[in-house]
C-alpha cells in the first residue's frame, strides 16, 4: 500500500511540474488542455457506456478502457515522465478509435464535455477524423 502512495504522489507531483513548465514556457492553453484531459476522457467514456447507441461490445471496451486508465499498475509506471502516461493515452485512443467506428462521431462529438478543439486535436493525432 505504501508503494502504491508514493507512485501515485510522485505521478503527481511530475503532472503539477509539467503543467507549471506549460504555464511558465507561456503555453497556459496548452497547460489547461492537459489539466482536464484526463477527467474529460473519464466523463466521456461513462457518458458513452450509458448512451444506447453505443453497442454492447463497444462499451465493455469503454469499462476495460477507463479501469486500464484508473488502474495505478501500468506498462509503463505513470512518474516516467511522458512516456508514464502514453500506454494510457494509446488505450484510450484506440478505444475511442473503435466506438467513432461503430457509433459513429456524431455520439461522441456530442458527448465530449472539453474544448472541441482538444478532442479535434486528439481525433487528428491519432488519425481518427
Amino acid at each position: 500500500m505504501r508503494v502504491l502512495l508514493i507512485s501515485v504522489l510522485v505521478a503527481a507531483a511530475v503532472y503539477a511540474a509539467l503543467l507549471v513548465v506549460l504555464i511558465v514556457a507561456g503555453r497556459g492553453a496548452a497547460a489547461r488542455e492537459l489539466a482536464t484531459l484526463v477527467p474529460n476522457l473519464a466523463r466521456l467514456f461513462k457518458d458513452l457506456i450509458r448512451d444506447p447507441r453505443v453497442p454492447r461490445g463497444s462499451k465493455v471496451l469503454l469499462v476495460i478502457a477507463a479501469a486500464w486508465v484508473a488502474s495505478p499498475i501500468d506498462l509503463i509506471p505513470e512518474f516516467i515522465p511522458v512516456l508514464g502516461p502514453l500506454d494510457d493515452a494509446v488505450v484510450a485512443a484506440l478505444v475511442l478509435r473503435h466506438v467513432l467506428r461503430r457509433a459513429g462521431r456524431e455520439v461522441v462529438v456530442e458527448h465530449w464535455r472539453g474544448d472541441p478543439a482538444t478532442l479535434e486535436r486528439i481525433l487528428r493525432l491519432f488519425s481518427l477524423r
